[in-house]
């Protein structure tokens, strides 16, 4: 072994060095030439030899990064160590996955072209010391990472985030890496269709399935299709070319099973396999930038070149160290001399114009039309009422009338949800034109049947940089909040700002009596309630078509928010004046009512429809000599206290919390009733706070009932029941 004295100072760290590969003397000169991007020919017997260097070096860091933290998942990247070693020595750094398993080979990926040199990462001890760490290389993909593009971790992602910088940028490369673990997931491949349908000419994304035989635990799903199966299943999703690359047909090794190491061949076929990656990479990378819906399929064992081949190879445990003799085994079968090292790294710095932290396009803020001032229209207090989401909805076809990239996305129909001025504005995405249903190919309403594919491709835009707006019944919602989720907590950490990714809420469980529990479910607003703690998650709850209005103006002036505007689609009543919403949105309640008397019950209402048996309550109150004040509770984010949100850990914080002062002369009286139609937990702010005597009236579970009345009544949510409680708490 050649000791480590002899290597370049990003060296230090390596375990092990090895002999020279035959041939270096030949091929050992940089074939990324000083001012070049890539390579100048795929088949170029110098080139194959330094991408075949490159996928070592990769498998190589990735192992004994994981195997420095006894952690990690090093079996899934190394199997397509070749293909992403390809696309880079083609000049294509904008790489995303759907994998956050294959996050140390990304991170070593990152290493070897000096992207991680921005975060203080300059040789292979500190990329080791600082794997899994606090501020350093979390277990799965985060954009927090220089030059890595988006975050990875739930299966079923990383096509959103292709797609969606593809569709900003027209004239790039978005390979995004995909298991054949994950390709069980349904979500991919409904969301590539639709969005193919939707944007026939956008096919600058490439899923690059990584097919080796197994998923975390076990064989994955598609591990006994044959090839041509394979190949039928892409072409039956709507891709037109698929380029599969088969490392049995390479093995010279008598391998047994249909999945093979590459690693384990002799160096001519190692060479030969390696050739025709790059050949198929260079293939694929072509068609899907000229038009073709394109797939690249790398065929390879998991495992390949590490410690551990098929599912065993995918985690390390306390047992598998740096001191562990079948590590050292693996790392020294994948030692490079100094001199390769050297040479590797030149490559990869060079391709693609430099570091990915330097290139990338999510390194930049992307340029955006300004929006002006927007039409926003005042309805006079206690005049007619008006539907919360019609009022939203012209401000939103504005916005799109002045952001051609706008895009709003709704798998249940804007129509539905009192939003028809959206589609008639913007026009619904479909290559049918329909004036009767608002069609044309050119529009700017995305909607899929997937609120994944709805929450994913407007999520995925706001991470990019662009401005969306995601449409939901509410009762539907989770289905999309795994992506919402993941891109919010991704801005929460991001290194450059980017618009607010913004939801609209329709269709309230107390809307929806007649369709039953099914139409029911505001148990999502748990799931707010808890993220607001995040320090970037922001739910809203207009009481009426004023407040939406000043809502969705703030919003969509709002940095590296998770917005989520929860309102009816009924006529209600105009409750606040814009200077009272716009109060509101900065104190977090405003009060709508007050009559004093000789004790007084304080109403803290989260919600619209909610006010209707509060303000009957209230009514009756006064006729018994107690005083009510009724409070509207907008946006609840403000009403904690500053150390019970992380919102200083976030990269665009907010740090406005409502004053103690300010909190008690909404909140302070003789009782305090907390009434809210969804989840309990969206009042714990104010429940914190209060030293009054209080309870709280909330959604317990649906039932098919004739009006919304009913349905609060199943629930308890009565002017009867609210008076009751409120007179035994004040006596």
């Amino acid at each position: 072994m050649t000791t480590a004295t002899q290597a370049p100072a990003f060296c230090e760290g390596i375990q092990y060095f090895g002999a020279a590969l035959p041939g270096f003397e030949t091929y050992g000169k940089p074939v990324i030439s000083d001012g070049s991007k890539a390579i100048a020919e795929p088949t170029d017997a110098a080139a194959v030899f330094q991408t075949l260097l490159a996928a070592d070096a990769l498998r190589y860091l990735t192992l004994q990064v994981t195997a420095s933290k006894a952690s990690g998942h090093p079996g899934g990247f190394a199997s397509q160590a070749e293909a992403y070693a390809a696309l880079v020595m083609l000049g294509h750094k904008n790489i995303l996955t759907e994998v956050g398993h294959h996050a140390p080979g990304f991170y070593s990926a990152m290493f070897l072209d000096r992207s991680l040199e921005d975060m203080g990462i300059y040789n292979v001890q500190q990329l080791r010391d600082r794997y899994r760490e606090k501020h350093g290389l979390l277990g799965h993909l985060s954009g927090y990472i220089p030059g890595i593009l988006a975050p990875a971790g739930p299966l079923g992602q990383g096509q959103h985030f292709a797609m969606a910088a593809a569709l900003i940028h027209r004239d790039k490369l978005f390979p995004f890496t995909v298991g054949d673990g994950g390709l069980g997931e349904p979500y991919i491949m409904s969301s590539m269709a639709h969005f193919h349908t939707a944007y026939p000419d956008v096919t600058n994304f490439l899923p690059v399935l990584v097919w080796n035989g197994y998923s975390q635990e076990h064989h994955s799903m598609v591990s006994t299709k044959f090839n041509e199966q394979m190949i039928a299943y892409w072409e039956g999703n709507g891709f037109e070319e698929i380029v599969l690359v088969d490392a049995k047909d390479f093995d010279d090794q008598n391998q047994p099973g249909a999945y093979v190491d590459s690693t384990a061949f002799s160096f001519e076929k190692r060479l030969e396999f390696t050739k025709a990656v790059l050949v198929a990479a260079d293939k694929a990378a072509k068609s899907a930038l000229h038009g073709i819906r394109t797939v690249f399929i790398i065929k390879q064992l998991k495992g390949a070149g590490v410690h551990a081949k098929g599912a065993k190879s995918h985690n390390l445990y306390p047992k598998d160290t740096l001191n562990s003799q079948h590590i050292s085994d693996a790392l020294k079968k994948r030692a490079l001399t100094p001199e390769a090292w050297e040479l590797v790294r030149t490559n990869c710095e060079r391709a693609g114009g430099g570091p990915a932290a330097k290139t990338a396009v999510t390194e930049f803020e992307l340029p955006l039309p300004e929006l002006g001032e927007l039409p926003l229209e005042e309805y006079s207090v206690g005049g007619e009422a008006k539907v919360s989401t019609t009022a939203m909805g012209r401000i939103v076809g504005k916005v799109g009338e002045r952001d051609r990239n706008f895009i709003v996305t709704n798998a249940d129909g804007n129509e539905a949800s009192g939003i028809a001025n959206i589609n008639q504005a913007l026009k619904i995405i479909h290559p049918t034109a329909d004036e009767l249903y608002n069609q044309a190919p050119s529009g700017q309403v995305y909607e899929p049947l997937s609120e994944d594919a709805c929450a994913g491709l407007a999520a995925g835009l706001c991470l990019m940089g662009a401005r969306t707006l995601w449409c939901s019944y509410e009762s539907f919602a989770i289905n999309g909040l795994p992506i919402w989720q993941t891109v919010t907590q991704a801005m929460a950490e991001l290194r450059r700002p980017t618009p607010s990714t913004i939801t609209l809420y329709t269709a309230g469980a107390l809307e929806q009596g007649r369709n039953g529990w099914t139409h029911q479910r505001p148990e999502v607003e748990a799931y707010f309630a808890a993220m607001m703690r995040n320090g970037n998650v922001f739910p809203l709850f207009p009481p009426d078509a004023n407040s939406i209005q000043v809502c969705y103006d703030w919003a969509l002036s709002s940095k590296n928010k998770g917005v989520v505007i929860t309102a009816s689609k009924s006529p209600l009543p105009i409750r606040t004046t814009f200077e009272q919403a716009r109060q509101a949105l900065q104190d977090g309640a405003v009060v709508l009512h007050e009559i004093p008397g000789d004790k007084t019950v304080v109403f803290a209402v989260v919600g619209d429809m909610t006010l209707m048996p509060v303000f009957e309550a209230a009514a009756y109150l006064e006729t018994e000599g107690i005083g009510a004040r009724i409070v509207s509770v907008v946006n609840p984010r403000r009403l904690y206290r500053p150390h019970d949100v992380a919102w200083d850990t976030c990269s665009q914080p907010d740090g406005d919390f409502l004053d103690d002062a300010k909190f008690a002369a909404l909140f302070d009286g003789d009782a305090l009733v907390g009434v809210t139609g969804g989840a309990s937990g969206m009042l714990e702010p104010i429940m914190l706070r209060s030293n009054c005597k209080r309870d709280t009236f909330a959604w317990k579970r649906g039932e098919t009932t004739a009006s919304a009345g009913e349905l609060m009544a199943f629930n308890g949510l009565t002017a009867e029941a609210l008076t009751k409680r409120a007179i035994e708490l004040v006596h």
